[in-house]
């Protein structure tokens, strides 16, 4: 148990974060990450190595919380990373060289126009259609922009959005692509297709199977919990246990 604990501590972020730059750095090395700890997600955060706090300490509304809310708009807008709404629908931050597994697991490397195929195969709902297609036509939006775009202004509609909107992020078909101040209270989220906010990184998940995509995620992940069983794996990605095992190292 000791031995398993210090190779945890050793990759453990050993220096506060304070610059975007070293942001990407904590992100390329963990390869993806949460921009706030999540209780029943196993997986660092930006949040922790910015404040070096304990992550069940809780989060405070500080300079520290504006610095990262800032750099969730930044990163992606400067395609230095992968920022949506993905692991149990919170934020998570995926650095470009993990994306592409991510893509290939979920057969998310489409073109902008396949909404009406991944519809047709029940795979999206008529609202995530209408928010993608709307994208796909008109390019990045923010989300009131977005939203008078799919006639979805109402309460009501705002619902509808909300749901169809985490629906294409836990998909990884729509992706965080900076800010835009809409109104005179906090910025609005802008949006953008993965495909052309991060074309590289699709265009290389066409050539990773899902089973290659699935170990080296599963790679990833054991080096900062080494000795994880395939049941927490299974866990935190959505797969059958079996699955887990598979995409394990023997």
């Amino acid at each position: 148990m000791k031995r398993k604990t210090e190779r945890e501590h050793k990759m453990r972020w050993p220096r506060r974060v304070l610059t975007p730059g070293e942001a990407v750095k904590f992100i390329d090395a963990v390869g993806y990450c949460m921009l706030f700890p999540v209780a029943s997600v196993p997986l660092p955060s930006l949040y922790a190595v910015v404040t070096r706090r304990d992550p069940s300490a809780g989060i405070y509304f500080d300079e520290h919380f504006e610095m990262i809310w800032r750099w969730k708009d930044e990163l992606p807008r400067r395609r230095r990373a992968f920022y949506a709404k993905y692991f149990r629908g919170r934020g998570t931050l995926i650095s470009r060289e993990q994306l592409p597994h991510f893509l290939a697991m979920r057969d998310a490397a489409v073109a902008p126009d396949e909404h009406e195929r991944f519809y047709a195969e029940g795979r999206i709902s008529a609202d995530a259609r209408a928010i993608w297609e709307t994208l796909a036509r008109e390019g990045p939006l923010a989300t009131l922009e977005l939203r008078h775009a799919c006639r979805m202004e109402t309460t009501a509609g705002n619902v509808r959005y909300k749901r169809a909107m985490l629906d294409l992020q836990c998909s990884l078909i729509v992706s965080h692509f900076g800010a835009e101040q809409e109104t005179r209270a906090w910025a609005s989220n802008r949006f953008e297709l993965v495909c052309r906010a991060f074309p590289a990184q699709a265009a290389a998940a066409r050539h990773i199977t899902a089973q290659e995509a699935r170990a080296r995620l599963v790679a990833k992940f054991l080096e900062w919990r080494p000795g994880a069983p395939a049941a927490q794996i299974a866990r935190l990605f959505g797969w059958p246990k079996e699955e887990a095992l598979r995409a394990m190292p023997s």
